[in-house]
């Protein structure tokens, strides 16, 4: 492991892990996954990742006026995927902020990291499009899994 890599913290444990398999929809002509395929990926993981905590992204849009929206992405890709293969994709808090948080992810076949990420999310008023706190709810519930 290189020393960026544990500077990320991306030697340690994930927060949440789901696994998806590789369609023929998700490769390109040469077989492997195409490279943006793995931002979808990532979503849908941090997606997972909130309805864990009972979060679906539908409800905090009507209840609470929210949207969490992605405001940076930097990729770094090792390995390809293919075609029929189970790959993990890993969700890590990094950092968390009163309106933000950073989250590294990678997508593994086995304990071989194909591509790794660092996604800074900002939380968002609907109405407005701008910055707002996350709701208190939700910090406490990312809190408290990070700290098992």
């Amino acid at each position: 492991m290189t020393a960026a890599r544990t500077r990320q913290g991306l030697d340690r444990p994930a927060d949440f892990r789901l696994a998806i398999r590789v369609y023929w929809e998700d490769t390109d002509a040469a077989g492997i996954v195409f490279y943006a395929n793995y931002l979808k990926y990532f979503e849908r993981a941090r997606t997972e990742w909130l309805r864990s905590f009972g979060l679906e992204q539908e409800r905090l849009r009507v209840e609470s006026g929210v949207a969490f929206v992605v405001t940076e992405t930097t990729l770094r890709y090792f390995a390809p995927a293919r075609l029929d293969d189970m790959i993990d994709v890993s969700v890590h808090i990094e950092r968390l902020g009163p309106a933000s948080l950073v989250v590294t992810q990678q997508a593994l076949r086995g304990d071989h990291v194909l591509v790794e990420g660092t996604i800074r999310v900002g939380c968002v008023d609907l109405g407005t499009f701008r910055p707002r706190r996350i709701p208190d709810e939700i910090l406490m519930m990312i809190l408290k899994d990070d700290s098992r």
